[in-house]
C-alpha cells in the first residue's frame, strides 16, 4: 500500500479528538520552535495565524445550534477562541509573550488525552 493510501485510510478512521490532538501539537510545537528560534512580533505571524485560525474555527463550530457540547463547555471554548484572538495582537506587537498561548495550547491537549495518554471521544468536532 503507497503511503497515501495510508495516510486516507488514517484520516478516515481518526476519532475527531485525535484529529483535534494532532492539530494542537502540530501547532503548539510550531510556536514553541519560533519561542525558542527567538522570533518576536511579526516574524511569528505564521505561527500565530495558524494558532487564531484554528481557535476561531473551534470558537465558531461551537456556536453553531446543535453542536452537542454541554453550553457550559461551549461558552468556554468560544471564550477561549476570543481571548486568543486578541491576545495574539498583543504578542505581534509585542506587549505580550508567546507563552500564555503556548500554555492554554497545552492545557487544552492535557485535557484532550486521557489519563492514559492516549486520545478519547473528539470535543470541538463532536
Amino acid at each position: 500500500m503507497s503511503i497515501n493510501a495510508y495516510r486516507r485510510v488514517q484520516e478516515v478512521a481518526a476519532s475527531p479528538r485525535s484529529t483535534e490532538y494532532r492539530l494542537m501539537t502540530q501547532i503548539t510545537a510550531e510556536m514553541i520552535a519560533a519561542r525558542d528560534a527567538g522570533l518576536k512580533g511579526a516574524q511569528l505571524m505564521p505561527a500565530l495565524h495558524r494558532n487564531r485560525v484554528v481557535w476561531s474555527t473551534f470558537a465558531n463550530l461551537c456556536a453553531i445550534p446543535g453542536n452537542r457540547l454541554p453550553d457550559d463547555l461551549r461558552a468556554t471554548i468560544i471564550s477561549i477562541g476570543l481571548w486568543v484572538g486578541k491576545y495574539t495582537s498583543g504578542v505581534m506587537s509585542g506587549r505580550a509573550a508567546i507563552d500564555d498561548l503556548i500554555d492554554v495550547n497545552r492545557a487544552i491537549l492535557d485535557g484532550l488525552s486521557n489519563e492514559n495518554g492516549r486520545v478519547g471521544q473528539g470535543a470541538v468536532l463532536r
